[in-house]
């Protein structure tokens, strides 16, 4: 399976996300960017290096999609948040779903900061108005890559995620939703969204516009 994990100057963590990745699973680092030589990191440990130069976590997701050529999909953050060796079991589940999320569990207070969880809290509250019974906008996902491409997500920046909620809750997908293990990023990065709540707040103005 392909893991697609969009980049942004997480040089530091990518030596211990790639190497959590279970056996058989691929890497695609999109790099949008970086200027911590990211993408030499990721290809000396043999993941596969696509560059995208449009800023935007949809962009980089997008191009990763394109770029994919197995039938399951999986996409993750690189910063090293989240436990990649989870990837099988939410694979498995595809053989009765459309869509596999994951709903992030903090390992410890402090992993996942107030302005981002209210954040996330709200936004999941309206997508459970529109009948998807989700709790988080998805950061561990797995889905089939021609199905992803068929349902045609637009959204280039922070929105992507939601946009993609939004499109299959329309489209009568089925979503299985499974808790995940969400831990500290890599010493040495910093979140583009909940690092600060000037990112939270320019992540919730994408959203918004998702939603309207």
């Amino acid at each position: 399976m392909d893991v697609v994990l969009p980049c942004l100057d997480e040089a530091a963590a990518l030596p211990a996300v790639l190497a959590s990745l279970p056996p058989g699973y691929h890497a695609i680092v999109v790099d949008n960017g970086s200027s911590d030589g990211s993408p030499s990191i990721a290809a000396s440990l043999g993941a596969s290096v696509v560059h995208e130069t449009r800023r935007g976590y949809g962009a980089a997701v997008h191009t990763g999609l394109l770029a994919a050529t197995s039938d399951l999909v999986a996409f993750a953050d690189a910063d090293g948040s989240l436990d990649l060796a989870e990837l099988p079991a939410m694979a498995e589940l595809m053989a009765d779903a459309d869509l596999v999320v994951g709903r992030r569990v903090p390992v410890a207070s402090g992993v996942w900061p107030w302005h981002a969880r209210a954040g996330n809290a709200v936004i999941s509250s309206l997508l459970r108005r529109r009948g998807l019974d989700v709790h988080d906008i998805a950061p561990l996902r797995v889905c089939r890559r021609e199905a992803l491409l068929a349902l045609d997500v637009q959204d280039r920046a922070f929105g992507y995620p939601l946009e993609l909620l939004v499109r299959a809750a329309a489209a009568q997908w089925r979503v299985r939703e499974v808790d995940v293990t969400y831990g500290p990023r890599a010493a040495g990065t910093r979140s583009k969204v909940s690092g600060s709540v000037r990112g939270t707040l320019r992540a919730a103005r994408d959203m918004a516009g998702v939603l309207r």
